[in-house]
């Protein structure tokens, strides 16, 4: 059974059984409710013609016998039955008895409280006592019919309109459930790039964003992965071709075998090598396999120690180097190899982008709480949209550089896998012209 169906069950239910509740209630209050309202009136009826009548004969006698057909059905004749009512004198002895009752009874407290004052002359002469309920007349029995009939319709009536929201409702409800549906099974079929409409706010409509997402998510790392698989073989084809194209020309007598061609053959093994093993870290870190050795470390002895290591290698390049260290021992749970790592390759991206007469400043310093290490150059710098996409694998924002002036386009890569394994974030400012500023915000221990 579809959800549209089972929906449309349930309101149908749902509305019969509160309209059978509603009418069973309606009807058995609106019966007792005319009862009592056809007996109170009766009653005020009674208690004056009695009064004329005592009046009258000053007795009551034969009381019985002239108000026997007294509110009841006129075609019934059957005088056998019992008179419906009682009259007591003021003290409470019966001195008309009806059904239930015994001439020279005495009424007690409670029962006199709940008989009806007879008046003649302005004074009581007795008390009377219904002993059950008058009969109705034919129009009083039209009148409750017709009553009741109009609650059934009524409630017929209130089931067709729940049976009609109820096809509106659930069809609004369910159309979004149909649309996502179809997404999914576009999606099953490789069409990754699905959206659906969000028309509401509530749970429906939250499910219809989060699969937006998901959707967009998994377009995206199917492109990346599709861009990434072409980009391995791209990167790993140039130092092949390299490697191969020498060592067949030294084979075949066309190149020297002298010690700048095996150079040559050795540099483009070592370049393999390295990809190859940035590759392996950055697997190892999505399946989260990268082995890490946590220690509460000063992060800036940590600084301090790759800043000697790469002072004379901008020294070389005429690039001034500065570190600026916080203050205060900043105090992080770190893995100091893979941290030097990130560090290094933040570092090497400067070194490769910051022109001659440069500066490379290095700070580290206490923001709310978190420790903030910043590398800032003064290089030509990319636009904002650019920045954001530093971190993406083998992306750099400058096409034109060759893959030896520009690296393998890992390295910020990897340093974002090791900065969120160690709970923290990276992430690149920058505007064209302005230079490149790299932060890094870690919890402080």
């Amino acid at each position: 059974m579809k959800l549209t169906t089972k929906l449309l069950v349930a309101f149908l239910l749902v509305s019969m059984v509160s309209s059978g509740i509603i009418v069973l209630f309606t009807r058995v209050a609106t019966n007792r409710e005319f009862e009592k309202f056809v007996s109170d009136r009766y009653k005020a009826e009674l208690v004056e013609e009695l009064g004329k009548y005592y009046q009258q004969n000053q007795t009551w006698a034969g009381v019985d016998k002239t108000f026997r057909q007294f509110g009841r059905d006129p075609n019934n004749h059957d005088y056998n039955r019992p008179l419906f009512f009682s009259i007591a004198e003021p003290d409470g002895r019966i001195v008309v008895a009806g059904a239930g009752r015994k001439l020279g009874e005495v009424l007690n407290a409670e029962e006199l409280s709940h008989c009806t004052p007879i008046q003649a002359e302005n004074k009581t002469v007795g008390v009377l006592l219904l002993a059950m309920s008058p009969d109705r007349n034919p129009l009083e029995d039209e009148f409750l019919r017709r009553l009741n009939g109009s609650i059934f319709l009524s409630a017929i009536g209130t089931v067709i309109v729940a049976l009609f929201l109820g096809i509106i409702l659930s069809r609004s409800i369910t159309r979004p459930i149909r649309e996502l549906t179809k997404a999914t099974h576009a999606m099953a079929d490789g069409n990754l790039n699905q959206k659906v409409k969000v028309r509401s706010r509530d749970e429906i409509g939250e499910l219809g964003e989060s699969f937006n997402k998901m959707s967009s998510d998994l377009s995206r790392s199917f492109n990346l992965r599709k861009q990434m698989t072409a980009d391995i073989a791209h990167e790993l084809r140039t130092p092949l071709s390299l490697i191969i194209g020498h060592a067949e020309g030294v084979h075949d007598g066309v190149l020297e075998p002298t010690h700048e061609n095996f150079e040559i053959i050795r540099e483009e093994a070592e370049r393999l090598e390295k990809l190859v093993n940035d590759l392996r870290t950055l697997s190892l870190a999505d399946a989260g396999e990268l082995s890490v050795d946590f220690q509460a470390l000063d992060v800036n002895n940590i600084i301090s120690d790759v800043y000697t290591h790469y002072i004379s290698l901008f020294n070389q390049q005429r690039i001034t180097l500065n570190l600026k260290p916080g203050p205060v021992i900043l105090r992080a749970n770190l893995d100091p190899s893979r941290f030097t790592q990130v560090l290094n390759n933040i570092l090497d991206n400067a070194l490769r982008y910051t022109p001659a007469d440069g500066v490379v400043d290095i700070e580290t310093k206490l923001v709310d709480n978190k420790i903030q290490i910043s590398v800032q150059d003064n290089g030509e710098g990319v636009n904002p949209e650019e920045a954001a996409r530093l971190f993406d694998r083998f992306y750099r924002a400058d096409e034109s550089r060759t893959r030896d002036d520009g690296g393998s386009g890992l390295g910020l890569a990897i340093a974002k896998s090791i900065v969120e394994m160690h709970k923290g974030r990276i992430w690149a400012e920058s505007e064209k012209g302005k230079g490149l500023k790299v932060l890094i915000e870690l919890p402080n221990a």
